[in-house]
């Protein structure tokens, strides 16, 4: 039995040619749950992975498959939808997983054979049995699973392709913010993989560099916190000899000793969700939890950074409290923090949170021909109606603000900066390089067929994108769940 599992490529996040860009290579990452599929596949499948990423494949001179599994997040789902349509005129089921899927399920059922909806772990056995039987069913709904009973992922596919391996070791936020999707595919109890798990997998990731996945590594919680020290400790027990990047909350400077142990086990950075510059904006958000004890956020970045720990710092921008002029702010307010790298987003409404809901029932989301709009969903382009803002002004926000923070002169103060404190320069100037590269590409990409010209909520539907030739979206790729942490 042939199995082939494939990760589409987001049509307008062009990833997908590592040898024509170079900086490419540092800015995709291992299909995680993919691979975590394939190592719950059984022996009698001959399983092929494939990321569109990388290359994208002439299905029809491959060998005919007995089976495809599809995963996608909501900017992918449209390529998943044409993969899914050229599998099925073959003849072959197509079955198809992850958040989108989940979240929306009635629309992936009119184009695939078979959903399952939720974490794959629980299921995948019994679609594997069902349709080797040919007895296939439409829809499969998991459960959370117990992370004991997690197998390790497939970690020798794709060999060699990557700066980066992936390794997940909790699932679920706590945090519960309005804009997030991960509480309603994962939950929001915070779940955690036995230590010994872990460090076995981790043993078996092939790169010396590993994104580790989780939606939040630290927690919230005294006894959250207890685990990571734990799980750093066994890092450096068993000499794992890795450099890891990992998402946190910014609770994470509060405590020296969990610093201390997530630089000795390898730690080179950690992604921050600031998310707004201002309380009014948090509280927006549901991110509440940045607001609490008066947090001195310049002094807490800091703290981190002592520990020879970049930090990435996500803002994001078209909130109802934000007026013209937030693209600057949010530039001010990550120079300010000190943080290394900015990530700054739209305010982009995802099927499955609560944000979705509310401009749902408010008839703000502007993006609506589905599935040909999901593509924009990227979270760097915009999808619905800002109070402040027509579609022109939140991009204009968003130049200026990738303007003044990666700035020539800005991007070699921080290098130095970084260099002079032994923070990895190295790691500091690709990422900042990158980044610098993507606003550029997506600036001369942009083009409009039509525009409107009114800022407020109430203004009229509004056209479409043309089809840009190479348009760059700047964003970062996170696992698991289409969120900054």
């Amino acid at each position: 039995m042939r199995l082939y599992l494939i990760n589409p490529f987001s049509p307008l996040i062009q990833l997908a040619n590592v040898k024509q860009n170079r900086w490419n290579r540092y800015r995709i990452w291992k299909p995680l749950g993919l691979l975590m599929l394939a190592g719950l596949t059984p022996p009698e499948w001959e399983v092929t992975l494939i990321d569109e990423n990388l290359e994208t494949p002439d299905y029809a001179a491959l060998p005919r498959p007995d089976l495809v599994g599809i995963t996608a997040f909501t900017s992918q789902a449209n390529r998943a939808y044409d993969i899914a349509g050229e599998f099925r005129v073959m003849g072959v089921p197509v079955v198809m997983g992850g958040i989108h899927a989940t979240m929306c399920q009635a629309e992936a059922l009119e184009r695939v054979d078979c959903v399952v909806a939720g974490e794959g772990d629980g299921v995948w056995g019994q679609v594997l049995r069902d349709a080797k039987q040919g007895q296939l069913q439409r829809l499969y709904t998991a459960e959370h699973v117990d992370m004991a009973s997690v197998k390790p992922a497939r970690h020798d596919l794709l060999p060699g392709r990557y700066a980066f391996g992936s390794i997940q070791t909790t699932r679920g936020c706590p945090l519960n913010c309005d804009f997030c999707s991960v509480s309603a595919f994962s939950g929001n109890r915070y779940r955690q993989r036995p230590i010994d798990d872990v460090i076995r997998e981790f043993k078996a990731v092939p790169e010396k560099r590993v994104l580790i996945v989780d939606d939040n590594l630290i927690g919230t919680t005294p006894a959250h916190i207890e685990r990571a020290k734990d799980l750093f400790r066994a890092i450096i027990r068993e000499k794992i000899n890795k450099r890891w990047m990992g998402q946190v909350t910014i609770n994470m400077a509060d405590d020296e000793e969990l610093m201390t142990l997530a630089a000795k086990s390898g730690c080179i950075a950690v992604y921050i969700g600031f998310e707004s510059p201002s309380p009014e904006g948090l509280a927006e958000l549901g991110k509440r939890y940045n607001l609490r004890n008066n947090r001195d956020f310049p002094a807490s970045v800091r703290r981190i950074q002592r520990h020879g720990i970049l930090i990435v710092g996500s803002f994001i921008m078209g909130l109802d409290s934000d007026e013209p002029g937030v693209g600057s702010q949010i530039a001010q307010a990550a120079t300010h923090y000190g943080v290394d790298i900015l990530n700054a987003l739209i305010l982009t409404p995802l099927p499955g949170t609560r944000l979705w809901e509310k401009m749902h029932a408010q008839d703000r989301i502007a993006a609506t021909d589905f599935p040909r709009d999901w593509k924009y969903y990227t979270l760097s382009l915009p999808t619905a109606l800002y109070r402040h803002f027509s579609w022109p002004q939140i991009l204009a926000e968003m130049t200026d603000c990738d303007c003044k923070f990666y700035s020539h002169g800005k991007i070699f103060r921080r290098v130095l900066n970084s260099l002079l404190r032994r923070r990895h320069p190295f790691w500091n100037l690709v990422s900042n390089l990158s980044c610098r590269n993507n606003t550029r590409r997506a600036q001369r990409s942009v083009t409009w067929l039509h525009m409107p010209n009114t800022p407020a909520a109430s203004a009229p539907r509004v056209g479409h994108w043309t089809e840009p030739a190479n348009l760059e979206a700047q964003t970062v790729s996170v696992a698991a769940g289409e969120k900054p942490a």
